[in-house]
């Protein structure tokens, strides 16, 4: 490992946390010669580290799969499968999904033959037979300080994740939050359409952007036709439900890029984008006929049940238009005709004629 690297881990660990306690650390003993395991054994047990043994490359593998060591001390040449083989095999699975990061310090008897590979392929330290006890402690002290301070960024790391995933979640929470917190302000409770607020701050957008870029668009306002009489009749929870059906209506007989808005009592009002005077009339007719169709159940104290039908009145007006040159002429023509409607006898569509369109 590159000394930058090293440093850095350093003071990283210097930040969080105080110097690792090297007793009670799992050290790895790789040598097909128990007496070289038995002689580390020794040299190093004043130390406090608990020991594993392999005798071979193959049960050095095994060992790992079972238990994490702090640290490998291994021979470079032993049968069937080398230090060397291992070590690269260690290291290629170093990754937290894998054995992660270990320390291998290799041992060898040949002076020269492999250092330069071994730590190229990763080994951490290299050691030549026979070698002084003094030196091979030192050297196991620094790569156990190695591991742990190691363990210590892995450590962090996780827990900066972790606390990114839940500051994640926080902000998404949050953010719904804030979207059915907007919505209930949007929302009319009763019916689910927007609300006249609402409605008004949309249609002043599309407005603007009709007349910026010459595309047509329709406003409709309705009104169920006697609801008054209903509510006398039948009661205002009726009344509600009433309002609720046809709502509902209203809604599957418009496209979803229409906007529907209760706009006050029983009258609600939708605005048609991209839709000329004669598109906006065959939606009208449409709703209209919908609303007429509705078969609305009434429960009589006595327990039986009546069919009510409702009908609605709708008046629409389209821009672009030189007659209405601002929003409020929209609107105003449109309740015009709305009215018109009711005049006519109620459940028609009456719609406003414009003999000098743009």
């Amino acid at each position: 490992m590159a000394d930058g690297s090293i440093k850095k881990m350093g003071e990283v660990a210097r930040r969080t946390l105080a110097t690792p306690a090297l007793a009670d650390r799992t050290i790895l003993l790789v040598d097909d010669d128990p007496a070289n395991i038995q002689h580390v054994r020794e040299g190093l047990a004043s130390h406090g580290y608990r020991f594993r043994e392999a005798h071979d490359g193959t049960e050095a593998l095994r060992s790992l799969r079972e238990v994490r060591p702090d640290l490998i001390i291994m021979d470079v040449e032993m049968p069937r499968l080398g230090g060397v083989e291992v070590c690269r095999i260690i290291k290629a699975n170093g990754g937290e999904g894998g054995f992660g990061f270990i320390p291998v310090i290799l041992v060898t008897a040949r002076q020269a033959a492999g250092k330069v590979e071994g730590l190229e392929l990763g080994a951490d330290d290299y050691l030549v037979k026979p070698f002084d006890m003094l030196e091979l402690s030192a050297r196991v002290k620094s790569m156990l300080r190695l591991k742990a301070l190691q363990d210590a960024v892995v450590e962090k790391n996780r827990e900066l994740d972790n606390k990114n995933r839940e500051l994640d979640k926080a902000n998404k929470e949050l953010a719904q939050k804030r979207e059915e917190l907007l919505a209930l302000t949007r929302v009319d409770a009763l019916t689910g359409l927007y609300n006249r607020r609402y409605f008004e701050e949309r249609l002043t957008e599309e407005f603007v952007r009709s007349t910026r870029y010459r595309s047509p668009l329709s406003l409709v306002m309705m009104d169920i036709d006697h609801f008054k009489k209903l509510n006398d009749t039948y009661g205002h929870p009726f009344g509600d439900e009433v309002l609720r059906q046809v709502a509902r209506t209203i809604k599957g007989k418009l496209r979803e890029v229409d906007f529907v808005a209760r706009y006050g009592g029983e009258e609600m009002i939708a605005l048609l984008p991209e839709t000329g005077p004669k598109e906006a009339f065959g939606a009208c007719e449409r709703v209209r006929e919908a609303i007429a169709s509705l078969q609305l159940e009434y429960r009589n104290q006595d327990g039986s049940r009546q069919l009510v039908r409702c009908t609605a009145s709708l008046g629409v007006a389209s821009v672009p238009s030189k007659r209405l040159p601002v929003m409020e002429e929209l609107l105003r023509v449109a309740d015009v005709c709305l009215y018109e409607a009711k005049a006519a006898g109620r459940n028609c569509v009456r719609q406003y004629q414009d003999e000098s369109p743009e």
